[in-house]
């Protein structure tokens, strides 16, 4: 970088920058949001093509700069709008922005559509001030087009690598670029989306934070969708501060999404949670089978000293519990029964430039360059077409019924209320699924690295909106135990 002010700081300061750092730093005058926009650009130039080629963002939003100018002339006149003012932030490239950038899923079949308006999401960034800086890369379709497709994987896009271990270390999916992106440093914050695991599985594998929230409490209006009673958007960040100022920003009721107006609590500001004692009092379950069984010896040895600092920092901690049907067989009718109809509504409102109208479409446009766009099949998307888009069907009805009784009432529900809990605990992402059935939040935290350096995270589940408690607990033990480290990012090409 030839700003002399500026090239100091790009990879000594700016990696671990968090927002209230940046904040202060564009107070005082120290920088101002141009220069913090051309800072995190000149990173991802160095890390993201070049050198490790993380591929974790997918385009840059030409007009970055300009708003990031306008920003700072704002500041200058009537003062910040909050602390999201001049902030960069990413979006994963299924969230849509009414600007210059294209909204593809990962996908070639939507490489040219320009969404006509901004996202919920994108509108209550804009409007607090952040810099939306560009779109990660993802996994095609949030891996819900092929069974076994790699993580990070996107026709469009290519493969996203994990910061940690280039090639070595899996970098989860769907929103892993979002969280590659984040750990290496090219924007302080970024916005995956999850239908079951696809925010915390890369954040626990990216050694960032991530917030999968109660469906409803962000709008999911403008996100191509999966599955209407799953999805939702959430904040990766590297702190958990950063996390709960993010989140903050974007919970507004819409009137376009009725899920948001089931939120009893809208508009509230999560950093009131920030607690250092927060853990005090707490009491939280240890959900050990059968999550614990898919780690190493060395992975489980982790987990175990993070139960440990929650006891040695107030928290009772019930070292087993059981969660109801954990253990059993789970089917997914309910995701290729409603899959067809989102998606189909989505490509309804794109543009006449887009030829694709619904996943009929796609799976056609698929099929006419097999060898570009089905490297790993469509398995998923032939077997969502074969259902009638209407949600009628006997079999849907009854297995939505099911997964919200097994999930909520005699899951999650009774395990907490038999052990009077506040939160349950499960490593990485493995115990996502139910939680994502019942529509309940859940955030992971880093838990530390195993010898090889491979990223362990901790995940706390809790009932529906109830992200405060989440929040003080998360940043109660990431305030005890600090694990977080920057991955060391090599400028020499790292061959995946």
């Amino acid at each position: 970088m030839n700003h002399p002010k500026l090239s100091g700081l790009v990879d000594e300061w700016l990696p671990n920058a968090t927002i209230e750092e940046l904040q202060a730093a564009m107070e005082s005058g120290d920088i101002t949001a141009k220069e913090l926009v051309l800072m995190y650009l000149h990173r991802i130039s160095q890390y993201n093509k070049k050198g490790p080629g993380l591929n974790a963002v997918l385009e840059i939003n030409p007009d970055a700069v300009f708003i990031a100018e306008a920003l700072d002339l704002e500041r200058e006149r009537s003062g910040s709008r909050g602390p999201l003012h001049g902030i960069p932030i990413l979006l994963k490239d299924n969230i849509d922005t009414g600007d210059n950038m294209h909204t593809s899923a990962g996908s070639l079949a939507l490489e040219h559509h320009v969404a006509a308006e901004d996202s919920a999401v994108a509108s209550q960034l804009r409007a607090a001030g952040a810099v939306i800086l560009g779109k990660t890369n993802m996994t095609e379709w949030a891996n819900f087009m092929t069974e076994k497709m790699p993580n990070g994987y996107s026709s469009r896009g290519g493969q996203v690598l994990n910061p940690y271990g280039p090639g070595q270390f899996d970098v989860g999916g769907s929103s892993s670029g979002s969280g590659s992106a984040v750990a290496a440093g090219f924007a302080v914050a970024a916005i995956g989306t999850e239908t079951s695991g696809s925010i915390l599985s890369p954040a626990s594998s990216n050694s960032v934070v991530g917030i999968k929230p109660t469906v409803g409490l962000i709008s999911r209006r403008g996100i191509i969708p999966i599955f209407f009673s799953q999805d939702t958007a959430g904040p990766m960040t590297r702190t958990v501060t950063d996390a709960a100022i993010v989140l903050s920003a974007l919970t507004e009721t819409d009137e376009r999404d009725s899920a948001t107006l089931t939120n009893p609590n809208p508009g509230i500001s999560y950093t009131s949670f920030l607690l250092k004692e927060g853990l005090n009092g707490m009491r939280i379950g240890v959900a050990r089978d059968p999550y614990f069984t898919y780690f190493s010896d060395e992975e489980v040895l982790i987990m175990e000293e993070a139960i440990a600092s929650l006891r040695e920092n107030g928290a009772e901690v019930l070292g087993s519990v059981d969660i109801p049907f954990a253990k059993e067989t789970w089917d997914y009718h309910t995701l290729f029964y409603e899959f067809k109809p989102s998606l189909n509504a989505y490509l309804r409102g794109t543009s006449s430039s887009v030829p694709i109208k619904s996943l009929k479409d796609l799976i056609a446009f698929n099929e006419k360059d097999s060898s570009k766009m089905l490297k790993h099949r469509q398995t998923v998307l032939e077997e969502s077409e074969k259902h009638s888009g209407t949600l009628t069907e006997e079999e849907y009805i009854l297995s939505r019924e099911r997964d919200l009784y097994r999930s909520r009432v005699a899951g999650l529900d009774a395990v907490m209320k038999e052990h009077q809990l506040d939160a349950i605990l499960t490593p990485n992402n493995f115990g996502a699924g139910i939680p994502a059935k019942a529509g309940y939040p859940s955030i992971t935290v880093p838990g530390g690295y195993t010898k090889e350096g491979k990223p362990v995270g901790v995940t706390f589940t809790a009932r529906a909106f109830e992200e405060s408690t989440l929040i003080q607990i998360a940043y109660g033990y990431e305030q005890a135990t600090k694990h977080r480290r920057a991955p060391i990012l090599q400028k020499k090409e790292v061959k995946s």
